[in-house]
């Protein structure tokens, strides 16, 4: 029996979502002098500007590009493209874990179009070869939930007729994001840099907003995903920091004071350098342990923010399924119970295994101090296992 180890993680938050506050985070340490203002009050409405305004600085969006905000976190960002902009021409979409699987069920059941699907068994990509470009393709650039992640962008022609349309929350401030390939990027605030749910981001190229301008679909859009003003134009005041409908300002002040840490501690670079370091620190334990592999078996498409990992003992890929999960379950418990590592289950669609949340706002230490836990739960969860 692996003896319980000493050291637990200073910081032992690994949920995908919301994911870990930045170090140093302090809720008092947040302006409150806007809260209780209305949200059309000019100092408000300034407030979210500069939140949009810093965004575009970290995450080194071009000028060509505009950005808002949504309703609904990432889930608000990515249904008010596909309501706003999917019909004017054929849609592919690329369905490789769970939330690529949504997005598909969105543009066929609810929007009522036939879409054509690139889908791969969990842990694998679709072949991205057979992506056609005289079509609308909506894809995640990072599966939160099979932990697959594009390799490149190579497989985006640069003469597309039709829009990228890019889900990129749990990639955004953590991988390299090719803009000039991407006419839709979207993403929240609680994946990218730990800040607060419910709000989500998108970025639009030029030819993301001429199709606002130029295209009215026949459906009706809700107002939370309305993306045009009364006249079916873009609504240009959105990119002003105008909000589409009542957003909490403490979340955006949460989300302004992630930004300036992000910018503080180096920018762009530095956070993705951060996130690649975790990852490696939970590579290198998962290469020397023989119990757990990475679910993507190929090296170049695993994710380094949203980490899922598979069983391969025999005495747990031996189980029935339904054993399997209680297994994560009991693995789960004995982690919490401790305070050791907390959220480090997979999400529920996704086969039984572990999931850790490798962004930049967790400390790669932490990192390295929850691995022994890891064992001594694995441990722990066989000895527990009912006969």
């Amino acid at each position: 029996m692996t003896q319980k180890p000493d050291v637990k993680p200073e910081r032992p938050w690994f949920s995908a979502g919301p994911t870990a506050k930045r170090p140093g985070y302090s809720l008092a340490g947040l302006p409150h002098d806007l809260l209780g203002r209305g949200i059309r009050a000019p100092e408000v409405v300034e407030r979210f500007a500069h939140g949009l305004r810093l965004t575009r600085a970290v995450l080194e969006v071009p000028d060509s590009h505009v950005m808002l905000y949504t309703p609904g976190s990432d889930t608000g960002a990515v249904e008010a493209a596909l309501w706003g902009m999917l019909g004017q021409r054929p849609v592919q979409v690329v369905a490789y874990e769970n939330f690529g699987l949504t997005w598909l069920a969105d543009v066929k059941d609810h929007l009522g179009l036939e879409p054509e699907a690139l889908t791969a068994p969990w842990g694998a990509l679709p072949d991205l070869t057979k992506a056609d470009w005289s079509k609308d393709v909506v894809f995640p650039w990072n599966g939160t939930t099979s932990g697959v992640r594009m390799p490149d962008a190579h497989w985006i022609a640069d003469d597309r007729e039709g829009l990228a349309i890019c889900d990129a929350t749990s990639a955004a401030l953590a991988m390299p994001l090719p803009f000039d390939k991407l006419d839709v990027v979207t993403f929240s605030f609680q994946k990218a840099l730990g800040g607060e749910a419910g709000i989500g981001v998108m970025v639009l190229s030029p030819r993301a907003v001429e199709r606002l301008d130029s295209y009215r679909p026949e459906r009706a859009v809700p107002k939370v995903l309305r993306l045009t003003d009364g006249k079916g134009r873009f609504d240009r005041a959105l990119a002003d920091g105008v909000a589409i409908n009542t957003f909490s300002i403490l979340t955006i002040e949460d989300w302004i004071d992630a930004l300036g840490w992000a910018r503080d501690v180096g920018g762009l670079a530095e956070l993705i350098r951060r996130t690649d370091a975790n990852y490696a620190a939970l590579a290198e334990w998962v290469e020397r342990t023989d119990w757990i592999d990475f679910l993507p078996e190929r090296p170049e498409i695993r994710s380094t923010t949203s980490v899922c990992l598979k069983f391969v003992d025999p005495r747990v890929t031996g189980l029935e399924e339904k054993a399997q999960k209680a297994f994560v379950t009991r693995f789960k418990a004995l982690l919490e119970g401790e305070a050791a590592v907390f959220d480090m289950e997979p999400h529920r669609n996704a086969p039984p295994g572990l999931r850790l949340w490798c962004g930049c706002t967790v400390e790669t230490a932490d990192v390295v101090a929850a691995t022994p836990w890891l064992e001594w739960a694995f441990e722990a969860a066989l000895q527990s296992s009912p006969q």
